[in-house]
């Protein structure tokens, strides 16, 4: 390793000749390189353990090249960092924004160093070549100006012997960054890297932060009360906020959005410190909230690829008031227990299980996982809807070697294929989970191969020799979503492009058809409608005993009625025969065959009956017993007891009037049983002779028991031709 004095002496005063490119190399960099463009002061550098930590990462995450095009041998050893500094989130934070800022400038930073001469002309070892490129990216953004250092810092020997090294080529690496960016015509650096990447930098300086409520700690009407106590002041959406202000999200009724500058101030106040507030990207609220709608009140969760616990903690926030368990699978690691449990606790979560198989090694026939009905699955993918990646990875716990395909603004074809086989592997094996009957899938990419087209396999190639019914697409339900942010393709889907205001998600919902066989209770209803925000402070009732009562008695009849018919038809069918003979023996003889009606059909609810030709009226005389029977229809039994309407009662036929005088009909009742109505005395109407149609006569079942029977007034009787019938 080379001394700080070996270097200088390999150069000698290199740094103090003057140098006109210097000059119009740092007058001519006017533009303001992406760090400064919202106006920040400029850099000063970061602290000796920050340049380690992004030069290991940078090592992990550095574009390879082949061996003819190769410029820089970077070592394979990380450096030593200190335990403390890497443990610090501040610290870990600024690490990996230095070395994705490093990654996508790669290739120039390489070009400056073998322009500059200081490769190969140095004998600088393989392992501080990635702490040398890092550090050279920072020594351009400050404009080649001398690092502040604080008197209590302490000092790294790798970085101070890097620091010493760059400052004596100072003017030659000016004159090599001037010379690179009249070559590509560009005002700066930034100008050099390709429009996707710049668009994406450009979203990320204005995109603004996205925390959710805890309901559980708090209500909404509070976390308002207590912001505007602050200072803060609510806008009506997020394309008004701008100084100390905030609005509530125009999907999810418990996400709040603030500005990115902010952030350091909102992280000392009580609402962020006691997990009342916990931010999160704004695609893991949609996925959780569109599960819950999915949900009824006993209704488990799986979820798949969750990464923060954030999502797992909101999920659980959501299904508080439910019987619901969330199973989390995938985590291996025992040593997390005691520090999930203890995040859990302090945010007040109580109903979620860690499963510690990984989720393809979960049978779909696992016994603590059969009351699960939905399945979330937020599948490893390419992120590039994601405008800051940084925040995304140390959030979600992604990847860090998803900044590499961010740095060169796309994924390859091969990456590209492999993670969307993945995906559809994950989504297949969780559509085999006979009692599920729902799986939303989320992802942050824009690439249809990673979406669109991994759901439509999915759904076509799932198999249909189960019993269970098939899935289908169905559109995301949220509880503040409108219909014009459901964008339609040939099918359903629900999706967000990258924006100054929000990053890009895709989010897909699968439901299963329901059996015809199955029926939904009351209480599924309910509380389906509760879990969409639909109903408020209704509580789900159990069956009356009363109703339990009555199907008791339906069915006890009906075992009963099919007993006693065949005596009790008979002696009707004996009556009606003995009626009819006698009002033949004293009836005028009829000139004119009378002629048949035609027939008609009567719908009643969803049963049709076929409307007979002649028809009797009831004998208001006639025992309960003989009426409960329905002895007026003389054809087949009936399949409705509903009422006929009051058109039908009558079949219109020409009549032969007779006015008789007051009649009473002795009939005696049978022992034990009484008559409906008492003897009266009527003025009735006959008209002509009935013939009585062989095949027509058809004795009906007795009616059930406990029903009333029907009660014909005076008015109806005498439109009837035989009232005794």
């Amino acid at each position: 390793m080379l001394q700080a004095g070996e270097l200088q002496s390999l150069h000698g005063d290199s740094t103090e000749e003057p140098s006109q490119l210097a000059t119009l190399a740092l007058s001519g960099d006017e533009e303001p390189s992406e760090n400064n463009s919202s106006g920040v002061p400029e850099k000063t550098g970061y602290p000796d353990p920050v340049y380690i930590m992004a030069a290991n990462i940078f090592q992990g995450i550095r574009v390879e090249k082949s061996p003819e095009k190769v410029l820089i041998k970077y070592g394979n050893e990380p450096l030593r960092s200190l335990p403390d500094e890497a443990g610090d989130e501040f610290f870990q934070r600024l690490s990996y924004e230095l070395a994705f800022s490093t990654l996508k400038y790669q290739d120039i930073l390489e070009t400056l160093l073998i322009d500059s001469c200081i490769f190969p002309s140095t004998t600088i070892p393989d392992h501080l070549s990635s702490l040398i490129i890092v550090m050279l990216y920072d020594f351009q953004d400050r404009k080649f100006q001398a690092r502040l250092l604080s008197d209590n810092e302490e000092s790294i020997a790798e970085v101070e012997e890097v620091e010493n090294l760059l400052n004596s080529f100072k003017t030659k690496l000016a004159a090599s960054l001037a010379r690179c960016r009249i070559k590509h015509d560009a005002l700066s650096i930034y100008h050099i890297l390709p429009e996707t990447v710049r668009n994406q930098e450009l979203r990320a300086s204005t995109l603004p932060l996205y925390a959710w409520i805890n309901t559980c700690k708090i209500s909404p009407e509070e976390v308002y009360h207590s912001l505007k106590k602050k200072g803060y002041s609510k806008v009506k959406s997020a394309l008004h906020i701008s100084g100390k202000a905030f609005a509530v999200d125009q999907h999810c009724y418990d996400v709040l959005i603030f500005p990115s500058h902010l952030k350091s101030d909102l992280l000392n106040i009580d609402l962020f410190k006691e997990y009342k507030l916990i931010f999160q990207d704004k695609s893991r609220s949609l996925a959780v909230h569109s599960v819950k709608a999915l949900l009824n009140m006993d209704d488990d969760i799986l979820m798949v690829n969750t990464g923060s616990w954030y999502t797992v903690a909101h999920m659980s926030i959501l299904t508080n008031n439910n019987n619901s368990k969330i199973f989390v699978c995938g985590v291996q690691s025992q040593a997390k227990h005691p520090d999930l449990k203890n995040l859990f606790i302090n945010m007040g979560c109580k109903n979620i299980e860690i499963l510690h198989e990984t989720f393809l090694n979960i049978e779909s026939k696992d016994t603590r996982l059969q009351k699960v009905k939905a399945i979330l699955l937020l599948p490893r993918c390419s992120g590039l809807g994601i405008s800051n990646p940084v925040e995304f990875i140390l959030n979600e716990h992604e990847d860090t070697d998803l900044l590499k395909d961010f740095s060169q603004g796309g994924t390859s074809e091969d990456k590209l294929h492999v993670l969307a086989q993945q995906q559809y592997v994950q989504l297949t094996h969780a559509m085999k989970f006979t009692k599920a009957q729902a799986v939303v899938y989320c992802t942050c990419s824009v690439y249809p191969e990673e979406n669109e087209a991994v759901i439509k396999k999915a759904l076509e190639f799932q198999d249909h020799g189960t019993k269970v019914q098939p899935y289908r697409l169905s559109p995301p339900v949220l509880p503040l979503c409108s219909l014009q942010d459901i964008h339609l393709t040939t099918d359903t889907f629900f999706r967000m492009e990258p924006s100054e205001i929000t990053n890009g998600c895709f989010l897909s919902v699968l439901t299963r058809e329901r059996d015809p066989s199955e029926t939904v209770s009351v209480k599924d209803v309910l509380a389906r409608a509760a879990a969409k925000g639909l109903l408020e402070g209704i509580e789900l009732g159990k069956s009356s005993k009363r109703e339990k009562k009555k199907k008791k008695s339906r069915t006890l009849l009906q075992k009963a009625s099919a007993t006693d018919s065949n005596g009790i038809q008979a002696k009707i069918a004996e009556f009606l025969n003995r009626e009819t003979n006698a009002s033949a023996n004293w009836s005028q003889p009829s000139t004119t065959k009378p002629c048949l009606p035609q027939k008609s059909t009567i719908q009643v609810g969803s049963s049709t009956q076929v409307r007979r030709p002649s028809k009797t009226a009831t004998n208001p005389l006639v025992p309960t017993l003989l009426k409960s029977t329905s002895p007026s229809r003389t054809y087949g039994r009936p399949t409705n007891f509903a009422r006929p309407r009051q058109e039908d009662r009558m079949v219109v036929l020409k009549p032969v009037e007779i006015v008789l005088p007051p009649v009473t009909f002795p009939f005696s009742t049978p022992q034990g049983i009484r008559p409906q109505m008492p003897s009266q005395h009527f003025y009735c109407r006959w008209v002509g002779p009935k013939i009585v149609v062989p095949g027509y006569l058809s004795v009906p079942s007795i009616s059930k028991k406990g029903e009333k029977p029907k009660e014909n007034l005076p008015s109806s009787l005498l439109r009837h031709r035989r009232p005794w019938l």
